[in-house]
């Protein structure tokens, strides 16, 4: 059974910066599609960054600041996000082709 498990989560202030890891064994390689989701309170899940064989994908609001990258040697997905904003504050949900993780909280104090 295929498990994601995130991390990396937390409370930082309004600038700052997070790096969210995404570890799934055996599947990063051969998936062909991965992406970060988020769901803010009172909102539905959206997608923040994505990739596929096509390219990689951002939502407009996180542009210039996040940066997905994938690490098929560490089975691993990351979420790097520089100059958080308190907007950026909800759960990040990793998705690989149809599996998810448990969502991590993200805070972003102002």
């Amino acid at each position: 059974q295929v498990r994601l498990v995130e991390s990396g989560g937390g409370l930082v202030q309004a600038g700052g910066s997070l790096r969210l890891s995404c570890t799934a064994s055996g599947i990063i390689s051969s998936a062909d599609s991965v992406g970060w989701l988020r769901q803010s309170p009172g909102e539905e899940r959206t997608l923040v960054a994505g990739w596929s064989r096509l390219g990689t994908i951002y939502a407009d609001s996180v542009k210039g600041r996040f940066t997905l990258t994938r690490d098929s040697a560490e089975n691993t997905v990351y979420l790097q996000m520089n100059s958080l904003k308190p907007e950026d504050t909800g759960v990040y949900y990793c998705n690989i082709g149809e599996h998810w993780g448990q969502g991590t909280q993200v805070t972003v104090s102002s």
